[in-house]
């Protein structure tokens, strides 16, 4: 195939629904389609980081703990799907990664878990066990506990754990078009132009321009 830059930009179009105000504001709150409550808690090294520091890309804001034995046995899920997710491009947002905000009340606790289990994200908490107020916020009454926001902070996914995690992210990503790809939908468009000529008259300048689109897409298969 010739001159694949002369393509035009296919629009992605939206996969999920946003739940919206009448003013066209998404609603915030913690139900899939909603914009997710901003959250700003520290990190280990006494950093505050805000949850809207990240937007663009997808995010994972992952509740756990320590002390939570399934969220131990969970976190190597995460860890994989960070690594195989973290550069790739989504239908709303460029790279993946977590927001991991810990329902700990031992700071030490918490730093030997986040290193042991080889967290490499963004990890924040306010070390106040089940008084935390990103978990009352987001109504988490059991841990691990988990949502997808999208690069604009809208809500896409809940409880996404093993498998389904994996899943959700593969669902989102942008696939990269082969060749053979290309090739299918201009001989699409070459199929559509054609049918809109019996339309218009031969001499008519509607039908000369769709021939010359119909000309100029040949060209590119060849």
């Amino acid at each position: 195939m010739k001159k694949l830059l002369l393509l035009p930009v296919l629009a992605i179009l939206s996969f999920f629904l946003i739940s919206a105000t009448p003013e066209g504001e998404p609603v915030i709150g913690i139900n899939i389609g909603n914009k997710a409550p901003e959250l700003k808690f520290m990190t280990p090294e006494g950093k505050e980081v805000a949850l809207s520091s990240l937007k663009g890309k997808m995010v994972l804001i992952d509740f756990w703990a320590s002390w939570c034995s399934p969220c131990r046995r969970e976190n190597p899920n995460v860890v994989k799907a960070y690594a195989k997710y973290k550069d790739l491009s989504y239908k709303n947002g460029k790279g993946f990664t977590v927001y991991g905000v810990s329902l700990d009340r031992s700071k030490d606790n918490w730093v030997k878990a986040i290193k042991a289990d080889g967290l490499e994200w963004t990890n924040v908490s306010d070390l106040k066990y089940w008084s935390s107020a990103g978990a009352k916020l987001y109504g988490v009454r059991g841990i691990p506990s988990n949502f997808l926001i999208d690069g604009d902070g809208i809500i896409v996914g809940k409880n996404l754990r093993g498998a389904r995690l994996d899943q959700m992210l593969e669902s989102l990503v942008v696939k990269e078009k082969t060749l053979e790809d290309l090739d299918k939908e201009i001989v699409v468009l070459i199929n559509e132009y054609t049918k809109q000529l019996e339309k218009f008259d031969s001499k008519s300048k509607d039908y000369k321009s769709i021939k010359n689109k119909i000309k100029a897409l040949k060209k590119l298969t060849k």
